[in-house]
């Protein structure tokens, strides 16, 4: 018997129908009672809560509890989807929770639970930590995110309470996040909900239509289904197959993505239905496909066996599109009882087989798992949309399957790069990549792979990632360790910059025996660390002046005697191009040939005696070796205009192919870039090295430049060169 506590008879009644849904599934006595406790708990907990609906907060939890229930879930899984938002919605602590319910209980609840009491710097950044929690708790126990799927679903399916912008907010994570998570997790059926409900938000309208078409048609559908499934259950009851079988529409969101995708009307759209056979036996499988495609032709490259190679998340069938009735090509989807569980609810489905919750048993269906545990925990990780889209973007949907030349299979996203294929079997093999063979045939690194393709990588110990590779690889753990290579190499750059910075600076000023000082006061001053002060010396955010500011207050840096300053000021005056002098415009301004900077560039100034200034990218590698002159470190602005040219080179490995360099002109001309000068070689292995030098007006430019050459078949990448 529920307690009243706040809740109006109405509401009791409506808790009262939800709970006795939810224990009329068990049968033992002991089962029952732990769960009405865990539904006696939530219901005192959330008293005086209610949702956007109106209706009582704790018929969310139950609701959740019942599909767990539905995906045949254990009880520890039900206890705790009924007590999911306790510890983030109430004054109930985890203490609590596991003295009540057991430390198995609150490890799933805390899993769950968003981060509380921290102050985030962005909504992006709270996205990430929250999505970083909820990995670290699925490799503890992976029916966390099978609750988190249940709430999702739950709030999607309740989602027309809130406002519309709220709305589409949830909508479009659920779509990026949620939805590629179900499938890479093998949960096709809460894929397509989710997928149907988010389109339902972001594009009512279109899902409206597709919607009244399908019921519009639903008769004529049936028919056809019903022809084309009749003549296989009568030739499968010969042979002794015992099986089921029914056709279903495909779902709203996969219908609207084919439209889209294909540029088509609903009624131009052919493959809208598929027909579904489940058998006993795998052997059953392949029997069923012979006799099905003696009474229906089969369109040869529309056929895929995923029973001999399974999808990375687990999936198995076998799939063949025919011309059945009335010339309509249908897909048949073939599995065993088995495989239909798992294709339905995924990773929910190895509670029934594996009986355990560790991810250890999920390795072979989801390995991708620790990689992206590791990206989103690593102590150089990205900045928190960058690693958002890291989340997106190996969640792929598609897939192929390439070889390694001992034979054995690797499966990686579609459209997928030799570089790609190479990170995917070790970071070390990517690092160390400088050509790749594709069935014995040389490739760019940037070449799309194929299913089937045979793949075999040369490696070089000297080779180094480039910045280029970030243009064309796909797969996030290619992305990651790039990204993070080239990262731990700039701030390596960047402290050895402001180490001889800060020494050559504290020796001018006779005050380098004061650099312990500088050492223990670096906490006091804001600096994480002595490498923190020098990466930020080394990058511009702090100049020399400002940091002697900073730990000795009151000393004056001695500048030159103004008359001076202001006869040098008047010997040099020229008109400046592009560059402002801390609003001074006339003055002799140089750029530096060892990085040629561009307007869009983070650029500093130093200036000297004689020489006027010299612009140069922040993280030049020669501003560590400026002489013990009267040179000084100087703020500058860019104040490029129209007309204004500015100097730059490109380094482009291609494959040595007779046209590539006219392509390659042509593309440059095209963009109305000037070319002042080219120079090529010819390198082992049938590839070809040029070196561009180039007239541009913006940084912008020549990026739009390098994406538009790294297109160009035969080019396996583009990179800026500064010297």
């Amino acid at each position: 018997m529920l307690h009243k506590y706040s809740y109006s008879q109405k509401e009791l009644e409506l808790i009262d129908k939800k709970k006795n849904n939810l224990l009329s599934r068990f049968h033992s006595q002991k089962t029952i009672t732990e769960i009405q406790k865990a539904i006696e708990f939530s219901v005192k907990m959330h008293a005086g809560q209610f949702r956007k609906s109106g209706a009582p907060y704790v018929v969310h939890c139950i609701d959740v509890a019942n599909t767990l229930a539905d995906w045949k879930m254990d009880n520890v899984s039900i206890i705790s989807a009924l007590l999911h938002d306790v510890v983030e919605d109430t004054e109930v602590s985890l203490e609590e929770i596991q003295k009540e319910f057991g430390s198995e209980v609150a490890l799933l609840v805390d899993g769950v639970t968003k981060i509380d009491n921290i102050q985030f710097k962005s909504n992006e950044h709270e996205q990430v930590e929250n999505f970083t929690k909820l990995f670290l708790s699925l490799a503890k126990d992976f029916r966390v995110i099978i609750i988190k799927f249940s709430d999702r679903l739950n709030n999607m399916e309740t989602i027309q309470f809130m406002s519309p912008i709220k709305r589409k907010e949830i909508a479009k994570e659920t779509i990026e996040i949620f939805a590629p998570l179900a499938h890479r997790l093998g949960m096709a059926k809460v894929k397509w909900k989710l997928e149907d409900l988010s389109l339902k938000c972001m594009d009512y309208n279109s899902y409206n239509a597709i919607s009244k078409k399908i019921e519009k048609n639903l008769n004529k559908t049936d028919k056809i289904l019903a022809q084309t499934i009749d003549p296989i259950r009568k030739e499968l009851k010969k042979y002794g197959i015992e099986c089921e079988i029914f056709g279903r529409y495909k779902s709203i969101s996969s219908i609207h993505r084919k439209m889209i995708d294909r540029g088509k009307k609903f009624e131009e759209i052919y493959d809208l239905y598929a027909v579904r056979i489940i058998v006993d036996k795998i052997e059953n499988c392949y029997l069923a496909l012979g006799i099905i495609h003696s009474i229906y032709p089969p369109i040869q490259d529309r056929f895929k066996d995923f029973i001999a190679t399974p999808k990375t998340n687990g999936y198995q069938s076998i799939h063949t599109t025919v011309v059945s009735y009335e010339n309509k090509l249908t897909e048949i989807q073939i599995r065993t009882k088995e495989m239909n569980e798992l294709a339905e609810v995924g990773v929910a489905a190895h509670w029934l087989y594996k009986k355990s919750g560790s991810i250890d048993n999920l390795d072979s269906q989801v390995p991708w798992i620790r990689d992206l545990i590791s990206m989103l925990t690593s102590e150089d990780s990205d900045e928190p949309q960058d690693m958002m889209e890291l989340l997106k973007i190996d969640m792929f949907e598609d897939e192929i399957y390439v070889f390694t030349p001992k034979g054995d299979l690797i499966k990686l996203p579609i459209n997928s790069t030799p570089l790609d294929f190479a990170f995917a079997i070790h970071s070390e093999l990517g690092f160390s990549t400088i050509r790749a063979k594709v069935n014995d045939k040389l490739v760019p690194l940037s070449y799309n792979l194929k299913s089937g393709d045979f793949v075999s990588i040369e490696t070089n110990k000297n080779q180094k990632p480039s910045s280029g590779w970030l243009n064309f690889v796909k797969t996030s753990k290619a992305k990651h360790a790039i990204g993070k290579f080239l990262r731990i190499q700039e701030i390596e750059h960047q402290i050895k910059v402001g180490e001889a910075v800060l020494e050559k600076g504290l020796r001018k000023l006779k005050l380098l025996d004061q650099l312990p000082k500088i050492k223990d006061e670096l906490e006091e001053k804001g600096f994480e660390s002595f490498n923190d002060l020098l990466k930020q010396i080394g990058n511009g955010s702090i100049i020399f002046n400002d940091l002697i500011d900073k730990f000795f207050p009151g000393y004056r840096v001695h500048e030159p005697k103004e008359e001076k300053a202001d006869s040098f000021i008047d010997d040099s005056r020229l008109d400046a191009k592009g560059i402002d002098l801390d609003g001074i415009k006339d003055i002799s301004i140089q750029y530096g040939k060892c990085c040629n900077p561009l307007p869009g560039d983070s650029v500093v100034g130093y200036i000297s005696r004689g020489r006027g200034l010299i612009v140069h990218i922040e993280s030049c590698e020669n501003l560590s070796s400026l002489d013990d002159g009267e040179q000084r470190i100087v703020s500058v602005q860019w104040n490029s205009k129209k007309g204004d040219y500015f100097k730059s080179k490109l380094h482009l490995i291609c494959i040595d192919k007779s046209g590539i360099l006219n392509e390659i002109t042509n593309k440059i001309s095209k963009m109305k870039i000037n070319i002042l000068d080219v120079r090529t070689d010819v390198v082992e292995g049938g590839m070809a090295s040029l070196w561009i030098v180039l007239s541009v007006t913006h940084l912008k430019d020549l990026k739009n430049l390098i994406k538009t050459l790294n297109k160009i078949p035969g080019v396996d990448f583009v990179q800026r060169v500064h010297d």
